[in-house]
């Protein structure tokens, strides 16, 4: 588990210095209007465990990053399948349950995700 995080965030930080390295301030028309899905995936780094397994544990951390994200749905969406999470092995299906794994009231229920919906 230590060993798939360590390779998670290594990737991750890899992914992220890329990600800056091309990202154009002045294009703000995006999903995330102050950045970009992927440097955003980034902030969810805490997430890991929980995007991958329906039956881990959600960390505190993590439904606190998850919720300031789910401000914005649309965000949030580009987010969870954004081509960090998608590399670092986050499974689509299993991270759009965080908002309701962290019992959030406010969440975008039902909230179309590519192909998924949030439940």
């Amino acid at each position: 588990m230590a060993v798939s995080v360590r390779c998670f965030c290594v990737v991750a930080a890899f992914l992220a210095i890329i990600g800056i390295a091309s990202f154009n301030p002045a294009d703000g028309a995006g999903e995330c209007p102050k950045s970009t899905p992927d440097a955003e995936a980034m902030k969810l780094i805490p997430c890991a465990s929980a995007a991958q397994d329906p039956n881990a544990a959600v960390p505190a951390s993590c439904c606190a990053q998850v919720k300031q994200l789910g401000q914005n749905p649309k965000c949030l969406c580009a987010v969870m399948l954004s081509n960090t999470a998608k590399s670092s092995g986050v499974k689509p299906e299993v991270a759009l349950t965080i908002p309701k794994r962290c019992n959030f009231a406010d969440r975008p229920v039902g909230y179309k995700c590519g192909a998924y919906t949030l439940p």
